[in-house]
């Protein structure tokens, strides 16, 4: 099935004001779904994605991955109570999935010393009026608190599991128009990727060349980028060296992974990787570049619905033998406003780590590729974002080009 090429003007990706209400309303309506079919009564969610999945809500994303500082409260049936960081209750207008506001109870030992015990206590009670409001059930999942927090809602008998099962089932499908988002989050960070590719000369490093895509992400309203994956020459193989202060040179491979989370909390997650300067690669540039490319686009290809993901690993493009040892974690894996289920891993570690599931519309997936020689030398990064239509048909989301030196 031929792969349908992306929206590449960033006007045509734009929701409009009425549709991100839309969106908001229905990704909760995912999440309460996802509660009642496992019979829970609430969840309790701290992790910031999920915060902003489920309410539109978002306030010092990255803050708050360390510190609870700020949490929500999702019944299946019931109000939901957005507890802000104090004096930012203002943050929610404007957003119909949330029904009330409350100020936090900072529940670490950074905000309370000593008082810790007592003010989870006071935290717990506050949770358990409000589940009491919902129906009183006692099956709860809470997700990125204290150990001492669920500690102190078992005491009230509840019987807790981890709330991102649910909400990664929720996430994995995308509701109506939340495709825009993802486009509009890709078409901005590719113009990143532009500017970082047009400051790739001989004699920058990969510090600086990296941080001409952190200003266009900022610039273009986006929160952060989630890693350091940029690296050049000899640091290129193995892959996962972060960007430093080493000076790139004229001829040197330069491989990113954009690893984005951008316009609208959405991941932008595509790889590439350059040739720098005006010469012409070399033999070992071109072989590992183009085993590469003939991977991901191998793969990107037999994506189809119905699919089951131990059929994909069987079928999936063989590494030859020398790049195996160094092959990338994951043929495929999902995303949305971060890196999602599912997560489908080579055949040579299905058995250890794999598992089984399907293809679904509504999906949208990254397909990865690293290669690079178990000797050394260096190495090539690649990946590409597609979205499994709700027709059936895959649709190419990522659109930065190739480079074609190292095709040729």
């Amino acid at each position: 099935m031929a792969l349908i090429r992306p929206t590449q003007r960033l006007e045509d990706c734009e929701p409009t004001a009425a549709e991100i209400a839309q969106i908001q309303r229905d990704r909760m309506a995912r999440v309460k779904a996802e509660l009642k079919k496992r019979d829970l009564t609430a969840c309790i969610l701290f992790d910031p994605t999920h915060i902003r999945y489920a309410s539109g809500s978002r306030n010092m994303q990255v803050y708050s991955m360390r510190n609870p500082a700020r949490y929500l409260f999702v019944p299946a049936e019931g109000k939901v109570v957005m507890f802000e960081y104090a004096g930012c209750d203002f943050l929610a207008d404007g957003l119909d999935t949330i029904d009330e506001v409350r100020p936090a109870t900072a529940i670490s030992y950074y905000f309370c010393n000593d008082n810790l015990g007592d003010v989870t206590k006071r935290w717990a009670a506050e949770l358990h009026e409000l589940i009491q409001q919902c129906g009183g059930g006692k099956k709860i999942a809470l997700e990125s608190a204290t150990s001492a927090a669920a500690f102190a809602l078992q005491a009230y008998g509840y019987i807790l599991s981890d709330a991102q099962e649910p909400l990664e089932r929720a996430r994995c499908i995308k509701v109506d128009n939340e495709i825009k988002m993802v486009r509009a989050s890709l078409r901005a960070a590719e113009q990143g990727v532009r500017n970082l590719e047009a400051a790739l000369v001989p004699g920058i490093t990969e510090n600086a060349l990296w941080s001409h895509l952190h200003q266009h992400i900022i610039a273009t309203d986006g929160d952060y980028i989630e890693t350091r994956l940029l690296s050049s020459g000899p640091r290129t193989n193995p892959w996962f060296h972060e960007c430093s202060t080493r000076v790139i040179e004229d001829g040197d491979l330069v491989g990113l992974d954009t690893d984005v989370v951008g316009r609208f909390g959405y991941y932008a997650d595509f790889s590439r990787t350059f040739l720098c300067g005006k010469g012409q690669a070399n033999a070992a540039q071109k072989t590992v570049y183009q085993l590469a490319y003939e991977q991901i686009h191998t793969n990107m290809e037999l994506v189809k619905p119905g699919m089951s993901f131990s059929e994909y690993t069987t079928r999936a493009w063989k590494i030859p033998k020398p790049y195996q040892a160094r092959r990338y974690f994951a043929l495929a894996h999902g995303v949305g406003m971060c890196g999602e289920y599912p997560y489908i891993v080579h055949r040579e570690d299905s058995d250890a780590k794999g598992y089984d599931g399907v293809f679904e519309p509504g999906m949208t997936l990254c397909i990865e590729s690293y290669i690079g020689h178990e000797d050394g030398g260096e190495g090539a990064k690649l990946e590409e974002q597609i979205y499994i239509r709700n027709d059936g048909s895959i649709e190419l989301l990522s659109d930065y080009p190739f480079e074609q030196r190292l095709l040729g």
